[in-house]
């Protein structure tokens, strides 16, 4: 498998210790990585170096990770995968809610991290599937070349993994796919599925896209089996 070269990476994690170990072990592998101690600092860093994929703690001084993803995620379209002891579902989810892509609990595996760290810098890059042609549903175009998608004359800001995930209903519109499936096809073998990430995902997908929660256009729910984008629908 190809991997993008020279990723840079902006990991701000207030304990010293762990950001220097996880710094020489990702920068032995290729990966360039600015550190930050603190969520101002986070930003700082992320606003100067522009880095292809941004690691973020949960508990930070300052600023905590949740307001600092918030922040970033107004500011720029980099990847964040949140990196935290608390491993609760319902951190995982404030972490989602807030606009990160990716979630690893610590103690993580250093080799898990990078994999994700590469996975989510190949998905930002236009390079996380076979085929690049653009497909359209109605008047919905999502082009996976230029990590664009438009609805009408609208072009749609979404994080990398809101692309991911509307661009694998998309190539399968008008069927129905499992919380599983999309897990899968999202994130491969790598991901710690739990269901109400996509929950989160189609959430902020909705809005997006203009539907109603409770009556949508777009993204279907389909009680107790999963979820389908509706294939033509009217501009």
């Amino acid at each position: 498998m190809t991997v993008p070269e020279h990723i840079s990476v902006v990991y701000v994690e207030d304990d010293e210790r762990l950001a220097r170990l996880t710094q020489r072990y990702l920068e032995s592998h290729g990966v360039v990585v600015t550190l930050a101690g603190d969520g101002r600092e986070g930003l700082a860093q992320t606003l100067r170096v522009w880095p292809d994929v941004v690691l973020l703690d949960l508990m930070l001084p300052h600023v905590d990770g949740v307001e600092l993803c918030r922040q970033l995620r107004a500011r720029a379209d980099v990847p964040i995968i949140m990196v935290t002891a608390r491993g609760e579902e319902a951190d995982r989810v404030l972490g989602l809610e807030a606009g990160a892509d990716d979630y690893v609990p610590k103690p993580f595996s250093s080799r898990e991290l990078l994999a994700r760290i590469r996975a989510q810098a190949r998905r930002s890059r236009g390079r996380a599937g076979p085929s690049n042609r653009p497909i359209t549903v109605g008047p919905l175009t999502v082009d996976p070349a230029a990590m664009r998608v438009t609805l009408g004359s609208v072009e749609l800001g979404l994080t990398t993994y809101e692309f991911q995930l509307l661009k694998a209903l998309a190539e399968r519109a008008g069927r129905v796919l499992s919380r599983e499936q999309l897990l899968d096809l999202v994130h491969g073998s790598a991901e710690e599925a739990f269901d109400r990430s996509i929950d989160v995902h189609v959430s902020h997908l909705r809005a997006k896209l203009g539907d109603d929660a409770r009556s949508p256009r777009w993204l279907i729910t389909v009680r107790g089996v999963g979820y389908m984008l509706a294939a033509d629908r009217p501009a």
